[in-house]
C-alpha cells in the first residue's frame, strides 16, 4: 500500500529531473530542426513543395511512429527493470536482453513497412489528395524518405535504452550530428550546391534519409565505446519468441496510440488541403513552429514516463503524483516564455520559414491561436506519457481513440461544413489536447495503476533476468 508520508529521494528532485530532461530536450529540438529545415528551405522553392512536404512528412511520421511507439514500450520496460535493479542491486543484464529483442522486432518491422509502402503509398496518396501537383510532389518525397525507416527505428531504440536507464547525454551529441548533417545536405541537394544536381523536394527527402543513417552510426559507435557492460548490450541475444511476445504485449498499444496521435495531423492537413494550396502552406508553417513548444512538452513527458516507470520498479507508487507535479512545473517554466516570444514577434518567427510576404501576413492569426491553445493544454502530454510509464499502455490507446473521435467530429464541423478560416481551424488542436488531459488527470487521481501487473509479466521478467 502507498505510504502517505513518503518523500521523493534526491534523485527525483527538480534539479535531477531537469538534468535528465535537458539532453532529451536538446535532442528533440535538434531533431525537429530536421523537419523545420525542410520547411525553411522548401518555403523558398514554392508553395506546392511546401504544402506537399507537410502531408508527405506527416505520412512518413505515421509510418515512423510504428517503430517509435514500440521503442517507447521498450523504454517503459527498461525503466522498470532499471528501477528493480537499483532497488535490489542486481539484474541489470535483463536490460540488454530487452534491447536486443527490440532490435530483431524493429528490423523486421522496418523491412515490411518499406515494402508495403512501395506498393501502397501511390494509391493511398492519390485517393487522399485533391491537387495533382501536391500528389506528385508528395509521392516523390515519400519514395525517397522511406528507405530511412530502418535507421530511424534503430535510432529510436537506442534513445529508449538511454532514457530508460536515465543516461541521456548521448542524445544531445547524436542530435547535433543528425541536424548538422541534414542542414548541410539540404543546402547541397535542394539547391544544387557544391556540384550536386538541384533536386528540390527530392533532395530534402534524400538529405533526411542520409542524415538518419549517420545518426544511427553515431549511436552504434557511442554504445560500443561507452555503454556499461553490466547492461549486456555488447552481447548479441538471439530472438526469443516468448520474450518478443511479452514486449509486444506492452508496446503494441503504444504503437497504435502513437500512430493515431500523428494521424490527427494527417487528418487535419487533409481537411486543410481541400481549402486550398495557400491554406495548406500556412498550416505547414504554423505546424513547424508549433513543433518547438511541443518538443518541450515531449521532452518532459518522456522524462516523466521513465521516472514513473523507475519509481514503480523501486516499489514506491506513492511517488507517481509528486513526480508528475514537479515535471509539469518545470515544463511550464520553460514553455511559457517561449510561447510569449512567439506571440509578441509573429512576423519574425514566421519569416524564418518563408520569404513570401502574403504567407507571412496570412499566418499571424493562426500562430496566435496555436500559442493560446498550447498554453491552455500545456500538461496534456506529461499526463499521457506518465500513464504509459505505469505500464497501462492499453488505457493510453483508449485516451487517444476518444480524443481522436471528438477531434474528427470537430474538424468536420468547423472545416468541412463551416469552411472556417485557418486560424479558427487550428482550435481543433486544443480540443484534442484537452480531451487527453482530462482523461489523464482522472486516471492518475483514481490511482488505477496501483493494481497493475508488471508490464512484461512476472514470468517474463524472470526469464529475461
Amino acid at each position: 500500500m502507498p505510504n502517505s508520508s513518503y518523500i521523493l529521494p534526491q534523485r527525483y528532485s527538480f534539479k535531477s529531473i531537469w538534468r535528465i530532461t535537458f539532453p532529451i530536450l536538446v535532442a528533440l529540438v535538434m531533431e525537429e530542426l530536421l523537419g523545420m529545415t525542410d520547411t525553411a528551405f522548401l518555403g523558398r522553392v514554392g508553395e506546392i513543395e511546401l504544402g506537399a512536404s507537410a502531408i508527405a512528412g506527416v505520412y512518413f511520421t505515421i509510418l515512423y511512429m510504428l517503430g517509435f511507439g514500440f521503442s517507447i514500450g521498450v523504454q517503459i520496460i527498461i525503466g522498470r527493470r532499471n528501477g528493480e535493479a537499483y532497488d535490489s542491486g542486481k539484474g541489470y543484464g535483463a536490460i540488454g536482453r530487452v534491447f536486443w529483442q527490440g532490435v530483431w522486432f524493429l528490423s523486421a518491422l522496418a523491412l515490411v513497412t518499406m515494402v508495403l509502402s512501395y506498393f501502397l503509398s501511390p494509391p493511398l496518396l492519390k485517393g487522399l489528395l485533391k491537387s495533382e501537383n501536391i500528389f506528385n510532389a508528395a509521392l516523390i518525397y515519400v519514395n525517397w524518405r522511406i528507405p530511412g525507416l530502418l535507421f530511424a527505428f534503430m535510432t529510436a531504440l537506442f534513445r529508449a535504452f538511454y532514457v530508460g536507464i536515465k543516461e541521456t547525454e548521448s542524445l544531445t551529441w547524436n542530435s547535433v550530428v543528425l541536424v548538422g548533417s541534414n542542414i548541410l545536405l539540404d543546402w547541397v541537394l535542394i539547391f544544387g550546391h557544391l556540384g550536386a544536381p538541384e533536386m528540390g523536394i527530392k533532395g530534402a527527402a534524400l538529405a533526411s534519409t542520409i542524415s538518419e543513417g549517420i545518426s544511427f552510426l553515431f549511436f552504434v559507435i557511442w554504445a560500443a565505446i561507452t555503454a556499461d557492460r553490466k547492461y549486456g548490450l555488447q552481447k548479441m541475444v538471439k530472438p526469443v519468441w516468448k520474450e518478443l511476445k511479452q514486449l509486444f504485449s506492452t508496446a503494441s498499444w503504444v504503437m497504435v496510440e502513437y500512430v493515431l496521435n500523428v494521424s490527427v495531423w494527417l487528418l487535419f492537413f487533409l481537411f486543410i488541403e481541400h481549402l486550398g494550396e495557400e491554406e495548406l502552406a500556412i498550416a505547414n508553417i504554423v505546424r513547424s513552429i508549433s513543433e518547438v513548444p511541443f518538443v518541450f512538452s515531449a521532452a518532459f513527458a518522456s522524462t516523466s514516463a521513465t521516472l514513473v516507470s523507475n519509481i514503480l520498479g523501486e516499489g514506491h507508487p506513492e511517488g507517481v503524483t509528486p513526480i508528475i507535479r514537479r515535471v509539469i512545473i518545470l515544463c511550464a517554466i520553460t514553455m511559457l516564455p517561449l510561447l510569449a516570444f512567439f506571440a509578441l514577434c509573429p512576423h519574425f518567427i514566421i519569416g524564418l520559414f518563408t520569404d513570401i510576404p502574403s504567407l507571412v501576413d496570412a499566418s499571424v492569426h493562426t500562430l496566435w491561436v496555436m500559442c493560446a491553445a498550447t498554453v491552455i493544454t500545456l500538461p496534456w502530454n506529461v499526463y499521457l506519457q506518465s500513464v504509459a510509464g505505469t505500464g497501462d499502455t492499453r488505457v493510453c490507446l483508449r485516451f487517444d481513440v476518444v480524443a481522436l473521435c471528438i477531434y474528427a467530429v470537430y474538424c468536420i464541423v468547423i472545416i468541412g461544413m463551416l469552411h472556417s478560416s485557418i486560424a479558427v481551424c487550428w482550435t481543433a488542436d486544443g480540443v484534442y489536447s484537452l480531451c487527453i488531459w482530462i482523461q489523464g488527470v482522472v486516471y492518475i487521481h483514481r490511482k488505477k495503476y496501483l493494481t497493475l501487473p508488471d508490464p512484461a509479466g512476472d514470468a517474463g521478467r524472470q526469464r529475461i533476468a
